[in-house]
């Protein structure tokens, strides 16, 4: 009876985990079914999975009569890539010295940066409008990433792995010649890429499915990212689903390739461990 417990129980967790996966990737089956619909069998169908008018008309017309669609797309990537990379360098570069380098007011910083964790993001959003207004960069593209090039979230989950980095390896490169600044890009940086990866999923994600910002910055449509120019797809009297449909999935994609190419990088990094 004991043996029999522990098996019911395994089975009745992969039950639940299984019926909890089926109930999370229901709609973005049905999403992405619906970009492949016509918009009439969309609107009479119900939540039929299987279209039975197959088409791929529909991103062909987010790309041909939609013309400011790849151009969406463009702003989102350059936004999200170049913010994401300036994070990646910026973030592990302040949580390396608040664990690493000794030097006044350290623990007053790091203070400050926990402090930071606890203000919500709609708080400074009238002051970051007001003083991107006075730089004059609104309606550009430093005005979405300056704001968010640095992250004191991951600020604070670099400083946690570098805490357990190993000090003989940078001791063992000192030795060799190398400088603080040396040891930290050739040395710590690559051995560091577990935390990085995860790092730039989360900050990608972030910068790619932000909506407010470019939706209070951005007054050009030509300047639009992804997430605001979606709206395009709606009128006064409809709201064209199969493109909206279509247009989500080509959002969704990079998100996906990236999750995919960073995956043997995140769980480790979510360990925030950099003694291994």
């Amino acid at each position: 009876m004991n043996k029999k417990q522990p098996n019911i129980l395994k089975a009745f967790l992969y039950i639940l985990l299984i019926s909890y996966a089926l109930i999370t990737l229901l709609p973005f089956a049905w999403a992405l079914s619906a970009s492949f619909k016509p918009l009439n069998e969309i609107l009479s169908a119900g939540l039929n999975i299987f279209p039975e008018s197959f088409t791929f008309q529909n991103y062909v017309t987010i790309f041909t009569e939609q013309e400011l669609f790849p151009r969406w797309l463009m702003n989102s990537l350059i936004v999200a890539v170049i913010g994401t990379a300036l994070n990646i360098v910026f973030n592990s570069m302040a949580g390396y010295a608040l664990a690493r380098v000794v030097f006044p007011g350290r623990t007053a910083w790091f203070i400050i940066v926990l402090a930071v964790l606890m203000i919500p993001a709609q708080v400074t959003m009238i002051p970051n409008f007001l003083i991107l207004k006075e730089l004059g960069w609104l309606n550009s593209y430093q005005g979405l990433i300056v704001p968010g090039m640095i992250n004191a979230t991951f600020i604070f989950m670099m400083r946690q792995f570098f805490v357990n980095f190993p000090k003989e390896v940078e001791e063992a490169a000192a030795i060799d010649g190398l400088s603080r600044i040396g040891t930290f890009f050739r040395i710590v940086m690559p051995m560091a890429k577990p935390a990085l990866g995860a790092m730039a999923i989360f900050v990608f994600m972030g910068f790619w499915n932000n909506f407010m910002a470019p939706l209070i910055i951005m007054t050009d449509d030509s300047m639009y990212t992804l997430p605001v120019g979606l709206n395009a797809f709606q009128s006064d009297y409809a709201t064209y689903w199969n493109y909206i449909m279509a247009a989500s999935m080509v959002f969704t994609l990079p998100v996906l390739l990236l999750y995919i190419f960073f995956n043997k990088y995140f769980l480790k990094g979510l360990s925030f461990r950099g003694d291994k």
